[in-house]
């Protein structure tokens, strides 16, 4: 049996598992979450390593990216560090493969028209494929990576200026601790509606859930949501919210989907390759082996 254990600087509330078969083989999938506590984390990496067949980081990104650059967040590299047997990965491998594909399924299969539409992206550089795809497909995108990760209101209207942002802010933000930057622990389960204009603003809502629900405001009817890692009580609070249609990347395992982190784990222990050797294509053929379609909810 497959065994993958994301750790998670998240909510333990949010913590699940499942048993499922893939490709004919048993996976086991558990997500733990630390809430916030970084050194706990680092600990039961320690204690697992060598024991499982693939960790996910979860709660934090190891890289996040702009353009061709590509920057590593410290307080993540301390927690990769942990794992001197075991492979351990953030999501970016599926951030670069899976979630173009679901872009490009959704608009080729006529399920979203991107062209014209509004789309608040909440962080480009941590959804760069995403980023990407949306602009090829001629979304009117807002990227919100000022606005959601440093509390500056000030939205970026083009790829070229988060990336030429990016690289300013860049080597000085990545020092900083992940805590002020992304909500982790019990920050994940509270909001404010401080950003609100800006979801009113848009057709559509992308990007990382908690970024998303930190900020979610009510009113938002007719609105579709693009994202992933969300719970039962997560589409009941999108529900609530007034959000149409809910869309998430990566498919429902038994009641919740996982995050890019948890999937990609799965990815890489079924490819069964060191992490040195794998490349973009061998994402893309375990996604078509696996047919991985995105999951679409209508509230």
């Amino acid at each position: 049996m497959k065994k993958i254990i994301s750790v998670s600087l998240g909510s333990s509330k949010r913590d699940h598992q499942v048993e499922i078969e893939l490709l004919g083989e048993q996976v086991f999938i558990q997500r733990i979450g630390t809430n916030g506590d970084i050194p706990r984390a680092i600990q039961l990496i320690k204690e697992l390593d060598g024991k499982v067949d693939a960790f996910g980081m979860g709660g934090i990104d190891l890289y996040i990216y702009a353009g061709k650059k590509r920057y590593t967040l410290k307080d993540a590299e301390r927690i990769a560090r942990a794992a001197r047997i075991t492979p351990i990965v953030d999501g970016s491998g599926l951030k670069n493969t899976l979630e173009r594909r679901v872009i490009k399924y959704l608009d080729e299969n006529k399920i979203i028209s991107f062209k014209g539409k509004k789309v608040l992206l909440v962080s480009g550089v941590d959804r760069f494929g995403m980023a990407e795809t949306l602009v090829e497909l001629e979304s009117d995108v807002v990227f919100g990576d000022l606005i959601f990760g440093l509390g500056i209101p000030v939205p970026l209207k083009s790829i070229k200026l988060l990336e030429n942002v990016a690289k300013v802010i860049m080597p000085v933000v990545s020092r900083i601790p992940i805590k002020y930057l992304y909500p982790t622990g019990e920050k994940q389960e509270s909001q404010t509606a401080k950003y609100a204009a800006y979801y009113h603003e848009a057709d559509i809502i992308a990007g990382d859930f908690h970024f998303i629900r930190r900020h979610l405001p009510p009113g938002l009817e007719g609105k579709v949501i693009i994202t992933n890692t969300v719970t039962a009580e997560d589409v009941e609070l999108l529900a609530m919210s007034g959000i149409k249609t809910l869309i998430t990347t990566t498919p429902e395992l038994k009641g919740r989907s996982f995050g890019t982190n948890v999937m990609e784990g799965v990815l890489v222990s079924l490819i069964n390759k060191p992490m040195e050797e794998l490349a973009v294509q061998d994402y893309d053929d375990m996604i078509s082996k696996l047919a991985l379609k995105p999951r679409i909810l209508e509230l």
